[in-house]
């Protein structure tokens, strides 16, 4: 059984030796542990820092493409090198490297396929009382549009088993965190949390400049991930809206209508057209969209496939420029 750890780095000279210092060596039920970084276009020495202390595996972006990218990168090098089991945590060493442990654990024990560490959130004293909030507001949403129980989805720390891994397929350029979740849990993976502990911050989130373009950005990435993996859903109720209303009008003409007073009110009727139009194409869309989504789900079936084939292929010991 081979577990390899990725961390994903833009920058991260400064830290990066702290985050990889705390990383186990040792796991019961692991055969072997290997390391692999992310290099997102760093400008300063994060490969040279990395390879001074010895990861296994380097992967590179001549320029930076965003968490969400570097992400997948690490999931495809980590498959085609052999890992049964990958965990990807922060080069800032936000988490408790020793949790990895807890976190692998589900996957090695037949649980689950997929394990999020769920940090105390309302304990982390760098969080504001708004950042705190809005954490549970967005695990709250994604929960209801994954189906899934997980109480922090916007947490990086997490464990996929080898077969998870190669489901995996992050649309959005923003991160990973959210869409992940709400794929996993629409194609029924096997997902669950565990507690983890967290440490004090060495440097500011450069995941988003301020909280408005958090919420923005995250509010986004839920909607666009819910509209790939129910879209009939999405559009139906899109399309009640104006629906009911135009209904509502109907109802109201034909009140007037029945009282003898129907040609004063055709305007009602006009509008009700219009909307009762508007809510059925809404519907039609939906229903164009979820064949578009059915369409994704083979495709997503064959990039499954082609990541079984690579995986099968012998690793080199660096992945080289992406």
């Amino acid at each position: 059984m081979k577990l390899i750890i990725q961390i994903p780095c833009y920058n991260e000279a400064k830290t990066l030796t702290i985050a990889l210092d705390a990383l186990p060596r040792h796991i019961d039920g692991i055969d072997e542990i290997e390391y692999l970084i992310i290099n997102d276009g760093s400008s300063d020495d994060t490969v040279q820092v990395a390879r001074d202390w010895g990861v296994n595996y380097v992967v590179s972006f001549p320029q930076n493409k965003g968490l969400a990218k570097g992400f997948m990168a690490g999931l495809d090098a980590c498959i085609r090198n052999g890992a049964d089991i990958i965990v990807n945590t922060d080069a800032d060493n936000q988490y408790c490297g020793e949790d990895i442990e807890k976190l692998v654990r589900p996957i090695l024990d037949g649980k689950a396929e997929i394990v999020i560490g769920e940090r105390p959130i309302d304990e982390i004293k760098d969080f504001s009382p708004l950042k705190k909030k809005l954490q549970h507001l967005g695990s709250y949403v994604v929960r209801l549009a994954s189906d899934t129980d997980i109480p922090d989805a916007p947490s990086g720390f997490r464990a996929f088993s080898k077969d998870a891994a190669m489901h995996l397929n992050v649309i959005n350029q923003y991160t990973y965190t959210l869409e992940t979740i709400v794929q996993a849990g629409r194609n029924k993976m096997a997902i669950t949390s565990v507690p983890v502990r967290t440490n004090p911050e060495l440097r500011k989130s450069r995941l988003f400049h301020s909280m408005g373009s958090y919420i923005k950005k995250s509010m986004l990435t839920i909607v666009r991930a819910f509209l790939m993996y129910r879209p009939l859903t999405f559009f139906s109720i899109c399309g009640l809206i104006p629906f009911t209303i135009g209904l509502a009008y109907v109802i109201r003409f034909l009140v007037f209508f029945a009282r003898g007073n129907g040609a004063g009110h055709t305007q009602s009727l006009v509008v009700a057209t219009m909307l009762i139009i508007i809510g059925f194409m809404t519907f039609i869309l939906g229903l164009q969209a979820d064949i578009i989504a059915a369409n994704r789900k083979i495709l997503e079936d064959v990039q499954y496939r082609v990541r079984r084939m690579e995986a099968g292929e012998s690793g080199q010991k660096d992945a080289g420029d992406s």
